[in-house]
């Protein structure tokens, strides 16, 4: 059935991430990270809001003239209340971010566990898929802020935060690609 505010958000989000791409080769537009977790919360029968939340997730840290206000305009109250549980401060360091992001867990509605919980879900796979592809594993981790200690390190602890909260099906998928990409060649 059709369901305006998901195609607003949609709109919205081809909108304000247009010209971004996606880590890796850097060829996948990076609307496709949104799309792909509201796409996983909806086949586990997400409501309309946690859905729209999904797409919208990035789109205040990551994108010009969106503000949380925005969002609760345009959406409501409770998807802004849900995209603003799983918004990073980006004027932090990416050490007290993901800090944050694993200590707010228990603090979060269980919407945006959802929502945080299949953000990292597309995120690892989409990690395995680039250290499955690589020529070299150690060019992918080069790409990230944290490195591979780090970068797994906190993943891992934002997995165990959410295994308590999130759909188990989300956990098992979380727990088992961060098993691969632990398991996966490729160093520092």
């Amino acid at each position: 059935m059709f369901a305006e505010g998901i195609e607003r958000a949609l709109r919205v989000a081809l909108s304000a991430h247009d010209g971004q791409f996606r880590k890796g080769d850097g060829q996948v537009p990076y609307v496709v990270h949104p799309i792909h977790a509201a796409f996983m919360l909806a086949r586990l029968g997400a409501d309309e809001e946690t859905v729209e939340a999904a797409i919208l997730h990035d789109v205040v840290e990551d994108c010009e003239g969106w503000t949380l206000a925005r969002v609760e305009d345009e959406f409501g109250a409770r998807t802004a209340r849900i995209v603003a549980d799983v918004t990073e401060d980006k004027s932090k360091t990416w050490e007290e971010r993901k800090r944050w992001a694993v200590e707010h867990v228990p603090h979060m509605s269980s919407e945006a566990v959802a929502v945080k919980a299949a953000d990292k879900l597309h995120n690892l796979t989409s990690l395995l898929v680039d250290l499955q592809a690589a020529a070299d594993p150690a060019d992918v981790w080069k790409q990230f802020r944290g490195g591979r200690e780090r970068t797994l390190t906190m993943a891992g602890e934002l997995v165990g935060a959410l295994a308590g909260r999130a759909d188990p099906r989300l956990v098992r998928a979380l727990e088992e690609t961060l098993a691969a990409i632990v398991a996966s060649a490729g160093g520092d």
